[in-house]
């Protein structure tokens, strides 16, 4: 089982949520969003949103693309799997409002299956309320922002995933 190409990126967790999601898929969905809340992921297909429990302190994004399926590690603290159609092999990892963090090309277009697994997420959002608790008026802005740097325990979502088969054509293409 090889890695075949691996995209970091860091990304603030807006509103409590990173998207990726397929380059023309930007639409919003808010059954997925709240399903996520619930579970800290949640998707429709060509979009994924994963849920942490702050909104400030920068989380890291991994996507991994092995050549074949490959099992949920057990060192972390969740896992769901996961499925994602890129007709455009193009994932963008999203801040909701702030914009793209950044994007990933994938080794071709179509319907990728894995899971999402996350570590660090308890910890950060402890990290996160102490910090808010010790934030007094003489805080510059500058001075909170350095805050959010010093997290011990960074929190980090790792998409494992796998290309199934191509993507089906659109009904809306015959027209």
């Amino acid at each position: 089982m090889a890695l075949v190409a691996e995209y970091r990126t860091p990304a603030r967790p807006n509103y409590r949520l990173v998207e990726v999601y397929d380059a023309d898929a930007y639409l919003t969905d808010s059954a997925a969003i709240d399903l996520a809340r619930q579970q800290v992921v949640g998707e429709n297909g060509y979009h994924l949103y994963l849920s942490s429990l702050q909104p400030d302190v920068t989380v890291e994004v991994a996507i991994r693309i092995w050549d074949t399926p490959r099992k949920p590690p057990a060192d972390v603290e969740g896992t769901l799997p996961v499925s994602i159609e890129s007709e455009t092999g193009i994932l963008v990892v999203g801040q909701l409002t702030l914009g793209p963090a950044g994007e990933m090309t994938l080794p071709r277009p179509g319907v990728y299956e894995g899971h999402v697994s996350w570590t660090g997420r308890t910890a950060t959002a402890e990290y996160y309320a102490e910090t808010l608790r010790r934030i007094d008026t003489d805080w510059t802005t500058e001075r909170i922002g350095e805050a959010w740097t010093q997290n011990p325990v960074p929190e980090q979502y790792i998409l494992d995933l796998w290309f199934v088969r191509e993507s089906e054509p659109d009904d809306e293409d015959d027209e």
